[in-house]
């Protein structure tokens, strides 16, 4: 892209105020803003105009899904069917894992925070160790992809290398980056972070699919013959990915997806619940709900919004390709977002100035259609690490690992 056609497109859709500091730039970052406005999805600027009201809900209705006394009774026929699939080569696994450690007090990607006690242990060393239980019990590698995000990626790529991909066969792993989405200011102006570079974000986890699609790796899944992928979030120590029994119920059930869920220990537990709205599968978010809906109980006493998701889903490439140009909804959300103001100085806000534009993989739920939700042991599988103490934390994340007999 050329100086004149940045220009004209930009004041096509009125953003021609991040040329301003154009003319006193170098060749080298002249070239490099030039390249940064050509790569930037400016279309999701539309959504401030015509703001949906994510809030306005349709019909709610629970959803019938597996139970754990079920998959117990049904196991083995799962597993043969899940078994097939990896041996056949037409599972892969996506690790969303574009996030750092901030909250932990770690600088650095979330997924290279050590957990151990007496020894290290990784959260994505622990996560490979997972999978590579299914590699050894299915006789078969499966395809991992790993998108990070610009801040964290070198950092990713060169922990997983140091660590020698702790010992996953390398030839199946593959890292992308999350694309990133403008910050505005409040009257829908793009924001600069130095007179060279936009002020970009994170898409959010909404855009994993779209991202591989950029980036290429929808041609090798398509080329390896995957019909699955099992997308699932880094912040999980105990996730258990591309689980043979999950993928054979997805697949016996004829659903365009699986996800797997905790029960809910009860009303007040704050994590979104898989559930039908207007005949659709979605998640309807803990603070979307009413305390009624929240509180309704079945005839055995359980509650009826039972199924709260924790990031591990299994979906259909095949829907996934047909639903890529439909438009996933886009939150706008309020941050505080460090810029260079009309003079070229750097502001750091201490309230938010600025929206920033995010899809949530939950929002792919609805699109797809169908939806299984496919219960697992809490103390097994659930052991999120957001906080550095408290709730979800290190330390609970610790405590569970022990339960699980993994020493630390």
């Amino acid at each position: 892209m050329t100086y004149s056609q940045a220009e004209q497109y930009l004041k096509s859709i009125s953003q021609e105020q991040l040329l301003r500091f154009y003319p006193e730039l170098d060749s080298i970052s002249q070239e490099k803003l030039l390249r940064q406005i050509e790569d930037t999805d400016f279309s999701v600027l539309e959504n401030l105009s015509h703001r949906q009201d994510l809030s306005g809900k349709g019909k709610i209705e629970p959803i019938s899904g597996l139970r754990l006394e079920e998959i117990q009774a049904r196991k083995a026929e799962f597993f043969a069917v899940g078994k097939k699939a990896i041996q056949e080569g037409k599972v892969g696994a996506v690790l969303l894992a574009g996030g750092q450690g901030t909250r932990l007090g770690f600088d650095g990607p979330k997924g290279a925070y050590n957990v151990g006690i007496t020894k290290p242990l990784y959260i994505f060393e622990q996560q490979v160790k997972n999978l590579l239980e299914v590699v050894e019990a299915c006789g078969a590698p499966v395809p991992l992809y790993i998108m990070t995000s610009d801040t964290n990626h070198a950092q990713t790529v060169a922990f997983w290398q140091e660590h020698n991909y702790f010992s996953y066969p390398k030839d199946y792993v593959q890292f992308f980056v999350q694309e990133m989405a403008p910050a505005v200011d409040r009257c829908g102006k793009v924001l600069l972070s130095a007179k060279d570079k936009l002020a970009l974000s994170p898409n959010g986890n909404g855009g994993w699919f779209t991202s591989m699609q950029k980036h290429g790796l929808l041609e090798d899944v398509k080329r390896r013959g995957i019909e699955w992928l099992n997308t699932y979030a880094v912040d999980n120590v105990l996730q258990r990915i591309a689980d043979p029994v999950f993928i054979g119920a997805t697949i016996l059930s004829g659903c365009n997806c699986g996800s797997k869920v905790v029960c809910k220990t009860s009303p007040e537990e704050r994590v979104g619940v898989l559930c039908l709205e207007d005949g659709m599968p979605n998640v309807i978010e803990y603070y979307e709900m009413s305390e009624e809906m929240a509180n309704l109980r079945d005839e055995k006493g359980d509650l009826k919004y039972i199924y709260g998701v924790i990031l591990n889903y299994l979906f259909s490439v095949q829907k996934a390709l047909e639903i890529l140009d439909k438009k996933i909804p886009v939150h706008i959300v309020e941050k505080k977002v460090p810029y260079v103001d009309e003079d070229g100085n750097t502001v750091t806000p201490d309230a938010p100035n600025a929206y920033k534009f995010e899809t949530l993989i939950l929002d792919m739920i609805k699109l797809m259609e169908s939806c299984l939700p496919y219960e697992v042991e809490r103390k097994r599988e659930f052991a999120p690490v957001k906080n550095a103490v408290g709730t979800d934390s290190v330390e609970s994340a610790r405590e569970l690992l022990k339960q699980n007999g993994i020493e630390l």
